[in-house]
């Protein structure tokens, strides 16, 4: 399973590619929507490509549960385990 940095890497670079934030700003304790500017829209798509990338499952009623970078990553990393 991918370490908590590779996970946090890697949905830095999901979210770098669709909302164009700098991947050096998703960080654990950033929120996807106050930090990170990110609508549900855009969240819903990196739910999916997260979804992709990890192989993990995140139903819609955990992704409002998801409010920082820290909650995503601790999620991932549970449902991949």
């Amino acid at each position: 399973m991918a370490s908590t940095e590779e996970i946090r890497t890697g949905l830095a670079e999901i979210v770098n590619e669709i909302t164009g934030v700098p991947a050096d700003d998703v960080q654990l304790d950033k929120s996807f929507t106050d930090d990170l500017d990110i609508d549900s829209l855009s969240m819903v798509e990196v739910v999916v490509a997260a979804e992709e990338k990890f192989g993990v499952k995140i139903p819609d009623e955990e992704v409002k549960n998801l409010a920082t970078v820290g909650d995503a990553v601790s999620y991932i990393e549970k449902a991949g385990s």
